[in-house]
């Protein structure tokens, strides 16, 4: 029987509650073998490093000292949508993340609008965490040898000036695509080996970060944080309005939460240890952020921070008037954003593999090794397209449609919830729910992603409207006639 244009659009996908989740394989062929721990040390390793080591630079500037509140904003936003996150996991334990739960709950073509919104995400986070990670590296070289890497082989070909964009021909950003490069090598190798590996870098990013903010702490000055609100309207920042577009610049940075979500194939019993490493992730990253904007920002003016390269670095260079606290800082994030964009990219395959698994995108983002079990042409075209980008765009063009990708998933996330409480109704498993009933939290967290996206540049709206016009139509032309459920549907 032949389906309505509307039937065919907000076909739901069927949720699996009889799948034991145990070690082995899961359903679609990839390893269980990600444990609670690393999985949290995945959430942590995409969210911390990315909003404190190089966003501080946008940020501050429309903000001022009060910074801080958009980063405690943000971390609110967050944590009513991660609330979401851990019902929804619990109850559509699949890679995807909100991709995943969108095809459960709100229908197919929603579900495919979501999964283009994490694919901007992702890609986008990807390229400008390896484009920020190429100004510590320089950094690091500098004070450790004396050498820097020549501004035609670390600067973009397209960049933001003081007039609008600029093209600067024979110019292109070497560091991050070698950094990009040497992700796709290890998640080439495996999930469990590159959940390890991250685990370890995420760790040396916490001592890094505990150790600037002792010697921060040490340079604290209260005067840096009068006036405590950006009182400079040139460009319309001034007062809260400042503190909201930070906010949408910083909010990017809690990508992890999604990112915890798209490993929902690969974890060992995803119903219990997805809610709590998605928690623990968020706690874990509100701390450090809180703690490391509040040192920074008492040891430097915020008037500092504009075009600041290798920020943190150069505060402890200040602080102290010593290289080697520079040198520490700059090598230890050298090692731990390989985590972030190790994560970055890991989660964008996953979530082109939950794609192609429904058969909205061709089958060879699906294909798997059969020795290391990981899709491996998928993470190959990843790479490459992440790889350009970062090579050769200034990041000041991407921090901002990441965050409205981020924006938009969360709240796809949030109206999932009552959405999956009433269809499931009565038979409904027990176990983690959001808490005041299926509307408070998850309407409060749609109020507060629109809050915090009101104030991002027109710019990212354009850009994004075009994105979005490109991905329906890609559906109409492609996804609708290949989708699995509409095959099992004729």
């Amino acid at each position: 029987m032949s389906q309505t244009l509307v039937q065919k659009i907000c076909r739901t996908k069927p949720i699996d509650t009889t799948v034991e989740y145990g070690e082995g394989l899961s359903s679609s062929g990839l390893s269980r073998s990600i444990g609670l721990f690393s999985l949290t040390m995945i959430g942590v390793g995409a969210t911390i490093g990315t909003g404190i080591f190089f966003t501080m630079v946008e940020a501050v500037p429309k903000a001022g000292p009060s910074v801080v509140l958009s980063f405690l904003i943000a971390a609110i936003t967050a944590g009513l949508t991660a609330l979401c996150y851990a019902e929804l996991s619990f109850r559509i334990p699949a890679s995807g993340s909100s991709y995943s739960f969108a095809y459960a709950t709100v229908g197919e073509f929603l579900a495919f609008i979501m999964a283009a919104c994490l694919l901007l995400e992702y890609g986008l986070a990807g390229s400008a965490v390896a484009i920020g990670w190429s100004s510590y590296l320089n950094n690091f070289l500098e004070n450790a040898f004396g050498w820097h890497i020549p501004e035609m082989l670390r600067t973009p070909m397209i960049v933001s000036g003081p007039h609008g964009m600029e093209f600067h021909a024979g110019h292109i950003n070497l560091p991050p695509i070698f950094l990009i490069c040497m992700c796709g090598f290890l998640l080439l190798r495996g999930a469990k080996e590159s959940a390890l590996m991250n685990a370890i870098m995420v760790i040396i990013k916490l001592a890094i970060l505990v150790f600037f903010i002792v010697i921060a702490f040490s340079g604290f000055n209260a005067d840096n944080f009068f006036p405590f609100f950006n009182t400079d309207n040139s460009k319309g920042f001034a007062g809260m309005t400042g503190v909201t577009a930070a906010a949408g610049t910083v909010f990017f940075s809690f990508i992890g939460l999604d990112t915890v979500a798209t490993a929902g194939d690969e974890v060992k019993n995803p119903t219990r240890n997805v809610p709590r490493g998605i928690l623990g992730a968020l706690l874990i990253v509100t701390v450090f952020y809180l703690l490391v904007a509040v040192a920074a920002l008492g040891a430097q003016q915020a008037k500092l921070f504009e075009g600041q390269e290798a920020g943190l670095a150069v505060i402890l260079q200040n602080v102290t008037g010593k290289t080697w606290p520079a040198l520490v800082l700059s090598a230890g994030a050298v090692i731990s954003v390989f985590s972030v964009t190790l994560v970055t990219i890991y989660g964008q395959t996953r979530i082109l593999f939950a794609v192609s698994r429904d058969g909205l995108i061709p089958k060879s983002f699906q294909k798997i090794h059969p020795r290391t079990l990981v899709p491996v042409s998928n993470t190959i075209i990843v790479c490459l397209v992440v790889a350009v980008v970062a090579g050769s765009v200034d990041a000041t063009y991407l921090w901002d449609m990441v965050s409205i990708g981020t924006l938009t998933a969360f709240m796809v996330v949030s109206i999932a919830v009552p959405v999956l409480r009433h269809k499931q109704g009565a038979n409904r498993i027990e176990g983690f729910s959001v808490p005041f009933g299926p509307y408070v939290i998850p309407g409060l967290s749609i109020l507060a992603c629109l809050y915090i996206m009101r104030d991002l540049p027109h710019t990212t709206f354009v850009v994004f409207s075009v994105w979005m016009a490109v991905t329906v139509a890609i559906y109409f032309l492609y996804s609708m006639r290949h989708s699995h459920l509409g095959k099992k549907a004729r």
